[in-house]
């Protein structure tokens, strides 16, 4: 049976095992994107291991015991399915598989996250729903691995099945376990302006240290509109960082200071600005519809850890 597959060996029509997010790492790495390196633990490895572990009957049975408007049953669903997995062992072969995978990335740290598969959409309507883990070493990937099967069971992502009808449906889950940048500046990108919606234009936003400043909104990162056509930037609007997240030797992330001059400066400079734009422009061009991506810069280099298609835009 297959476990796990390297992002070379995956392309967007692999969903089904490997998730959206899976699924769209392999595809821009075969696409020639600078996508950090890294591998797929497949739904099929997850669900070798429910299997196996004799938990698909369990499981089921406290699904079938959820009244999803009486929130008190969903949380004990959750408890209890989380519990079963995160105590049940991981079998040998699949336990092999990730370490070897692991070695062969020649990392200390990897981001371990959870992708849905995609079938009926499930991926799309669940993005930020299930658990992802940074600075993860060797001896803690097996660890987080079933952390992240286990997120398929949370309160939200039950309520989530029996709202849309689901949860008679199988769904499964891969893990993309993918080397961490250590990024010195990093963001976001929509090759669509997402608020004027204009299609000529896209947007960058940039801030000193880890991307999860951004997305947790604790800082507000500059914004960088390019026209596509001209290769124009249009608007530069700079905003003061007097903080960022970043890695400590230990592999936790912790805020330090930024002193002035640097926290007020424009963190991209137009170069690098351009230079981002012709990689948001070839993967929106790759895929042909309007995406939204995260980026990282990591000595001299640009990274994609991500890519997704913008689902806010009312003119399709």
């Amino acid at each position: 049976m297959e476990l796990t597959r390297n992002f070379r060996q995956l392309n967007k029509n692999n969903a089904d095992i490997a998730g959206g997010k899976g699924a769209s790492l392999g595809e821009m790495t075969n696409a020639g994107i600078p996508v950090p390196s890294g591998f797929v633990i497949l739904s099929t490895s997850f669900d070798y291991f429910l299997k196996e572990s004799h938990l698909i009957d369990e499981i089921d049975a406290i699904l079938d015991s959820v009244n999803h408007q009486e929130i008190h049953t969903i949380e004990a669903a959750s408890e209890k399915i989380q519990g079963l997995i995160l105590n049940a062992e991981i079998l040998e072969d699949i336990k092999k598989e990730i370490e070897t995978s692991f070695i062969e990335l020649d990392t200390e740290y990897v981001a371990v996250r959870s992708s849905a598969t995609a079938e009926d959409g499930v991926d799309h309507a669940w993005a930020g729903q299930l658990n992802s883990y940074l600075n993860t070493t060797k001896n803690d990937v097996l660890e987080k691995v079933k952390h992240c099967w286990a997120s398929l069971f949370t309160p939200r992502a039950i309520f989530y099945r029996f709202e849309k009808g689901l949860h008679k449906t199988h769904i499964s889950v891969a893990v993309v376990v993918q080397k961490m940048v250590d990024s010195e500046i990093s963001g976001i990108a929509f090759s669509v302006h997402p608020v004027s919606e204009d299609r000529n234009q896209l947007i960058i936003e940039a801030g000193f240290g880890l991307g999860e400043a951004i997305v947790s909104g604790e800082i507000t990162p500059d914004s960088y509109v390019v026209e596509k056509n001209a290769r124009n930037i249009i608007d530069i609007t700079t905003n003061t960082q007097v903080k960022a997240l970043y890695r400590d030797e230990n592999g936790n992330t912790e805020w330090k200071d930024i002193p002035e001059p640097r926290a007020s400066s424009q963190v991209l400079a137009t170069d690098q600005i351009l230079e981002l734009s012709e990689l948001v422009l070839k993967i929106e061009n790759h895929y042909g519809f309007p995406c939204d991506i995260e980026w990282a810069f990591e000595k001299g280099k640009f990274y994609i850890t991500q890519s997704r298609p913008i689902t806010t835009l009312t003119n399709k």
